[in-house]
């Protein structure tokens, strides 16, 4: 909704009064719009005294998100995975902005900050059916502390 004030001049005294008016108009933000691009309504703007109304104009501003960061179509985003996870694989689903799934696992190595690209599960580009792609990045949970027998284990598991 917009509201706008126009001015009106009476003819017989000369006091002006201001008389509110309002008007709803329903905004599309369409797939794939980007920070800063615009949708404009000609002539919906706030009009001159005996002279056109000018243009409204709605600028989109991408809300952050508390999972996903986006930057151009691409997505970016963190996940954690255990130590045991990291060294001998998993499976893991991540839910996508539109709630699809995407499978994420590893049959191999994790390494720590590790970035995997997952092509075509970015964000859609405006006026095409492309997409943008995902990058994940892996962050391992490591363990606060080992008992003895742990660290034995270890030691003899990777010489």
């Amino acid at each position: 909704m917009f509201q706008q004030m126009t001015e009106q001049v009476c003819e017989q005294c000369e006091n002006v009064k201001y008389q509110r008016e309002g008007d709803f108009i329903t905004v599309d933000i369409e797939k794939g719009m980007k920070d800063g691009e615009e949708v404009v309504f000609y002539e919906e703007g706030e009009p001159i005294i005996d002279g056109e109304a000018g243009d409204l104009k709605f600028r989109v501003h991408t809300a952050p998100h508390d999972r996903f960061k986006r930057e151009g179509n691409d997505l970016h985003t963190s996940v954690t995975i255990t130590l045991v996870q990291a060294l001998v694989g998993f499976e893991k689903t991540l839910k996508h902005l539109d709630e699809h799934p995407v499978d994420i696992g590893s049959k191999g190595i994790t390494k720590p900050k590790e970035v995997r690209k997952f092509k075509g599960e970015g964000m859609p580009l405006h006026h095409s059916t492309k997409k943008g792609d995902l990058y994940i990045t892996f962050e391992v949970l490591f363990p606060t502390s080992l008992t003895e027998d742990q660290k034995t284990k270890i030691k003899e598991i990777l010489k």
